[in-house]
């Protein structure tokens, strides 16, 4: 694994949430007013929406199978530039089950009500993983690469 050194100060965002169906909710939002802040609903609409889903799909997970009685979730937003990569959105959620990791599925059954997150995350974002956090909690992470908007200049 290589680290890369941001170019600038990165902006992000950090909050915590309850670990409810109402903290999803609030996620959304705030990741919402927050990317618009930073200007990607104009510039960057594809990946806004993207973005927008794999909040929610993380939010799911984290309050679904990462909740603990009386503990919450973290959600993260960081927009950097690196000389590598450019500009990169990352979104990271982390909950206090760090005994129980993300799979991707392999196999989806057609009337399941539940079980297509990971797989949509997958498919919208550029990276994803999910990083250990102490003492027994989790990081699952989703980065996007943006690419400047052509009409912008």
């Amino acid at each position: 694994m290589t680290t890369e050194i941001p170019l600038d100060n990165p902006r992000t965002h950090t909050t915590n949430l309850a670990a409810t169906p109402r903290g999803a909710a609030i996620c959304r939002r705030l990741a919402r007013r927050q990317l618009t802040l930073w200007g990607l609903h104009s510039a960057h609409t594809e990946p806004f929406y993207s973005a927008l889903l794999i909040v929610a799909e993380l939010a799911a997970n984290a309050i679904t199978h990462g909740r603990v009685p009386g503990r919450g979730f973290e959600l993260h937003l960081a927009l950097t530039t690196t000389a590598r990569r450019g500009t990169t959105l990352r979104i990271a959620i982390s909950d206090p089950r760090g005994d129980r990791l993300p799979l991707l599925p392999t196999v989806h059954l057609p009337n399941a009500r539940s079980g297509r997150g990971l797989t949509l995350i997958d498919a919208l974002c550029d990276r994803w993983g999910t990083i250990p956090r102490h003492p027994n909690a989790k990081t699952v992470w989703a980065e996007l690469d943006l690419i400047p908007d052509p009409d912008a200049s």
